[in-house]
């Protein structure tokens, strides 16, 4: 589970180039959106691409994907459940 929860954070820099942020810089518990790592809704729909191109999850309403991505931790937990 680590080693997803470091990529996915690879995956989230490199996606919506925050190239002053590391991984190390993300903390798994810490949100995704908001006070957290700061993501906005275009920022959501990158993740969602994310998730389809490298884990072949689909998700249909965007808005299902609040919880999902509340954090790193529940996105691996997502991601480890659901991927094809």
């Amino acid at each position: 589970m680590e080693e997803l929860k470091t990529r996915l954070k690879e995956q989230i820099i490199e996606a919506l180039n925050l190239e002053e942020t590391t991984p190390a810089d993300i903390d798994d518990a810490a949100p995704l959106f908001g006070d957290g790592l700061g993501l906005d809704s275009i920022d959501a729909l990158e993740l969602i691409l994310i998730l389809e191109r490298e884990y072949g999850i689909h998700i249909e309403n965007p808005a299902e994907a609040r919880p999902i991505f509340a954090s790193i931790n529940t996105l691996a937990e997502y991601v480890s459940k659901n991927r094809k």
